[in-house]
């Protein structure tokens, strides 16, 4: 079986890719395909988390033991089979490319093709750059600082951009509401 993958970026609007993969590789065998196909250096840290349809990370695939709770389970990519852990069209990922910063792509399987094998992973479809691997920390600060500010202003806004939030009944006008409402 071979799954197909969707990845995209909220960093950049016009960035996809589509990478197919047999369903018996690891995450590791993944994580390099996407790597190559946006260039990006594979020894970097990184890591994929399972998610749910909220994009909650769920678990996390890592490359490395980075001595975790001994109770906790520890799963890593050259260890972990992609059909162990993706098992339905549909199923979210993240693969975290930045642990500075925690950037991340956004995955979804989007297929699974069946009596099919792979024998290295393909990129089907390559749109737009990716966003680079490493961001600058001040550059990241200063990009957070300016979201932070234009949510700020858009509250700023408030009455001005929205209305009144004082309810005046003389203002309503139910004759000229039925109208609209009938007459659609």
């Amino acid at each position: 079986m071979v799954f197909n993958f969707r990845i995209v970026s909220d960093e950049v609007d016009n960035f996809r890719r589509e990478i197919q993969i047999d369903a018996d590789a690891t995450f590791l065998d993944l994580k390099n395909a996407i790597c190559e196909s946006v260039n990006y250096d594979k020894n970097q840290m990184c890591s994929f988390f399972i998610c749910d349809d909220s994009w909650e990370k769920k678990k996390e695939i890592t490359m490395e033991d980075m001595g975790a709770d001994a109770d906790q389970d520890v799963y890593l990519m050259d260890e972990t089979i992609l059909s162990d852990e993706i098992d339905d069209e549909g199923q979210r990922l993240m693969f975290t490319f930045d642990y500075l910063t925690d950037r991340s792509f956004f995955i979804e399987m989007k297929e699974m093709i069946t009596r099919k094998t792979l024998k290295d992973p393909l990129c089907t479809l390559s749109k737009g750059n990716a966003p680079v691997q490493q961001m600058d920390f001040d550059e990241f600060e200063k990009n957070e600082a300016k979201k932070a500010a234009e949510a700020s202003s858009l509250e700023d806004l408030g009455e001005d951009f929205y209305g009144s939030e004082e309810y005046n009944e003389d203002e309503f006008d139910p004759e000229a509401f039925d109208e609209l409402t009938y007459n659609d």
